[in-house]
């Protein structure tokens, strides 16, 4: 990976390109985001970069993450993700990234927490069939068999009747269609996952 983001998914809108056919986007604030840790490979095994999104009120922290901010000398936040980075020669504790570090036609990777559905059957959750609509069937929308009679038992990962959605998603190979500097907008072409408002990860794409 070389490079990452935080930002808010504010919804989607169509726009024009330079043919005139119909795009859908999505639009992203992305950032502004602050570099609040450096790790290495001589202190932690590892190099990356933990960077914070959104300013955080004081009485919004508790004790170990103000002594993580004040170690580090950095501004409190409220979102933070670790991206682990090829090179973090080029960021600094307090550095500010914004969304200009992504340019049009870059392909990237967004990671968010798709829509909850609640409580869900299995015709809904796994796509399975339903039965017979007649009015003799008394089967329409149920289960169905779970198992062999000799374990008389159902085994584990089964798939049935279970809460759905309120997973963390990633879909890669998103096209940037373009990126606004003075509003620190990023649009992307289709959608990605989650709701408005939830905060997403934009990295550069690892297969593209």
């Amino acid at each position: 990976m070389k490079k990452g983001i935080l930002g808010t998914k504010i919804g989607m809108l169509q726009i024009f390109d330079e043919t005139g056919r119909v795009m859908p986007v999505t639009v992203i604030q992305a950032g502004p985001c602050v570099v609040t840790q450096k790790k290495t490979k001589e202190n932690d095994g590892y190099e990356a970069i933990q960077i914070g999104y959104v300013p955080a009120k004081e009485k919004q922290l508790n004790k170990p993450l103000k002594g993580h901010f004040a170690s580090h000398g950095v501004s409190a936040s409220r979102y933070l993700r670790e991206f682990r980075l090829e090179d973090i020669s080029a960021y600094e504790l307090g550095q500010e990234i914004k969304a200009d570090i992504f340019a049009a036609g870059e392909v990237v990777d967004i990671t968010g927490v798709s829509k909850g559905k609640g409580f869900q059957g299995s015709i809904k959750r796994h796509g399975f069939h339903r039965g017979p609509m007649q009015h003799g069937s008394k089967y329409h929308r149920r289960n169905g068999s779970l198992g062999a009679k000799g374990p008389a038992r159902v085994f584990p990962g089964r798939k049935g009747p279970g809460r759905m959605g309120g997973d963390t998603v990633t879909v890669q190979g998103l096209k940037v269609v373009r990126v606004d500097r003075e509003k620190d907008l990023i649009l992307i072409k289709g959608a990605i996952p989650g709701a408005r408002k939830n905060i997403v990860a934009i990295r550069n794409s690892i297969k593209k």
